[in-house]
């Protein structure tokens, strides 16, 4: 990979759990495809000051089919073939370490601020979800596996890459389930383990037939610690490249990896997103009610817009057809404040990608005035509500038009 390519800024990151998700795999994953986040993570494992003397490195890796990297902690206390801990590093000894001890010691490390901060949030999700499944508070909880070395040196890492590439968005296809048991500290336990359960709430998941564990607790950790989500990105990105972290377990109809594939903004001069487009129609509700509704609806979270129109509906009458814009991982939200809201009886919801130019505000002679950067040009439009107490038209059009004008002359002499 170029410099070129390893500088590019990232927007997003797309998470692709064909294996499953486990700490060591998103690390190698993410390494995989910036190999220059590297010292950073070596870094962040340094200043943890970890007694046993370890070996950690991401190495170059292939199953026959495709070529990746692993990411490998030696030097700790496991021993076994992997196949009893999913996707972990090998069977470990008994270990417990209470969260306390682990959120005191990252708390005194010299680690980077950010990084710090990303470690104690992923481990107090995985605290609160032990505590969940236990009923223990979560300062009692004692970590087993996910309390060894190598858990923690995957944390640390998973912790020193995220904080590189934030902000940035985060999205993850359907897990994988996977079947039968898992032997850990407690005893046998049912795939996904119970504290794995509580962190992917919410989470589709998948039976793709293969047997043993395919989420680890550290791997979900991550992900609900991203925000990662499984809403369809409909955004124009430009791709930048991909990477590709092994698990240690082999499976008979897949290869065992989790691959990440990083986008950034796409060679559009406009930028991009998506938004969530909500309808209904509307017939046996007051105007002066529906008035009300909507003004409730523009003030939720979450909606960046609401408008209306009329139509004919069923037998003739006359109805409203009501269009809500909603932020993504809003629709839900809002659709259910327009059904509380109106007297429609369902709402049609779509998924659609939008254009957008960029945006800014400015101020002249105390009228705020909102510059749009079009392909063709920049326009100016000064608020009117900054102006309306303003008497009579012939001023109020003067003064837009002076503003407007003098946003427009000062942002082309900015940029010449």
């Amino acid at each position: 990979m170029t410099d070129d390519i390893e500088n590019l800024p990232v927007t997003a990151i797309h998470l692709d759990a064909v294996g499953g998700v486990a700490g060591d795999m998103f690390a190698a994953a993410l390494l995989d495809v910036r190999s220059g986040l590297w010292p950073r993570c070596e870094a962040a494992i340094a200043a943890m000051g970890l007694a046993e003397p370890l070996r950690v490195a991401r190495q170059p890796h292939g199953d026959g089919v495709l070529t990746g990297s692993r990411f490998v902690v030696e030097g700790v206390s496991a021993q076994g073939n992997g196949q009893d801990q999913g996707q972990g590093q090998g069977q470990r000894v008994e270990s417990h370490t209470h969260w306390r001890d682990i959120r005191g010691r990252l708390e005194r490390a010299p680690l980077d601020g950010a990084v710090r901060e990303a470690a104690l949030g992923i481990f107090e999700l995985l605290a609160g979800a032990e505590a969940a499944v236990h009923g223990k508070d979560p300062d009692e909880v004692a970590f087993h596996e996910v309390g060894a070395l190598d858990s923690i040196v995957d944390i640390l890492v998973a912790a020193a890459i995220i904080t590189a590439l934030t902000p940035c968005i985060w999205t993850v296809g359907a897990l994988p389930r996977g079947r039968g048991q898992v032997r850990t500290l407690h005893g046998f336990l049912p795939v996904p383990a119970p504290a794995v359960l509580e962190l992917l709430k919410g989470y589709t998941l998948v039976d793709d037939g293969e047997e043993g564990e395919r989420i680890t607790p550290t791997g979900a950790a991550i992900l609900r610690y991203l925000g990662a989500s499984q809403a369809v990105d409909s955004s124009p990105r430009g791709l930048i490249g991909a990477g590709i972290g092994f698990g240690t377990r082999k499976f008979a109809s897949r290869s065992n990896i989790l691959r990440a594939t990083l986008y950034g903004p796409a060679a559009d001069s406009m930028a991009g997103d998506s938004v969530e487009v909500l309808r209904c129609e509307i017939d046996d509700q007051t105007a002066e009610d529906l008035a009300v509704a909507i003004d409730h609806l523009r003030a939720a979270e979450g909606v960046i817009d609401v408008c209306q129109w009329p139509v004919f509906g069923k037998k003739g009458r006359m109805g409203t057809a009501l269009q809500v814009l909603a932020a993504p991982g809003r629709a839900a939200a809002t659709a259910a404040l327009i059904l509380d809201e109106t007297t429609t009886l369902g709402v049609r919801r779509a998924t659609q990608s939008r254009m957008l130019v960029a945006r800014e505000a400015v101020n002249e002679g105390g009228l705020p005035v909102k510059l749009a950067h079009r392909p063709g040009g920049v326009t100016a439009k000064a608020e009117m509500d900054a102006l309306a107490a303003t008497r009579g038209v012939s001023v109020r059009q003067r003064k837009r038009y002076e503003a407007e004008l003098k946003a427009i002359q000062e942002k082309d002499t900015d940029g010449q």
